[in-house]
């Protein structure tokens, strides 16, 4: 019984411990680092949404406009009729990650497919996801703006080549005098 067993393990030892070697080996390759998944990899945001042109109100014409231009995101201002042209100088724009919504808009990032803005901050756009605007009654646009530290909905228009009459607008001239408090 004793050579038979001896028997055995010499011949099914070199068996067994080949089916250890690759699985493990099998597993380690299972296990490689250098390999993405669902969580790592990186999605292209889509920045043609934000193609075209925007106003703070339904009923005036295009203030913004945000194109792209030799493969850059660039954004306009409006000029007055007095600077000879419609739309000012090209400013780049560059994407803003999700996770930094919150420093700009009170609305849960996971309901935002796109944010592009100025480096400087000045100026953020944020898509949200049409089936969210669509859902949200305080939201009657799927663009978001934030302008110089403060945040609305902006509304996607028609371009349009009419300058801006800044001066014509009865609310440019508005003058804030300080208030003093009194207690």
């Amino acid at each position: 019984m004793l050579l038979r067993s001896a028997n055995f393990c010499k011949t099914f030892t070199p068996l067994l411990v080949a089916a250890v070697v690759s699985s493990a080996m099998f597993l380690t390759a299972c296990n490689d680092s250098d390999t993405l998944d669902e969580t790592t990899a990186v999605v292209p945001v889509e920045l043609s949404v934000f193609e075209g042109c925007y106003t703070v109100s339904h009923d005036e014409p295009a203030q913004i406009k945000v194109s792209q231009q030799n493969d850059v995101w660039v954004m306009q201002m409006k000029e007055p009729a007095s600077a000879k042209r419609v739309w000012d100088d090209a400013e780049p724009l560059e994407v803003i990650e999700n996770r930094d919504v919150p420093k700009f808009f009170s609305i849960d990032p996971e309901n935002v497919d796109a944010v592009i803005g100025r480096p400087d901050r000045v100026l953020v756009l944020a898509h949200v996801k049409p089936v969210y605007a669509n859902i949200d009654p305080l939201l009657d646009s799927e663009y978001l703006s934030y302008i110089y530290k403060g945040a609305n909905t902006i509304y996607r228009v028609e371009c349009d080549d009419v300058n801006t009459d800044i001066l014509a607008n009865p609310h440019a001239n508005i003058v804030v005098d300080n208030v003093k408090e009194t207690i």
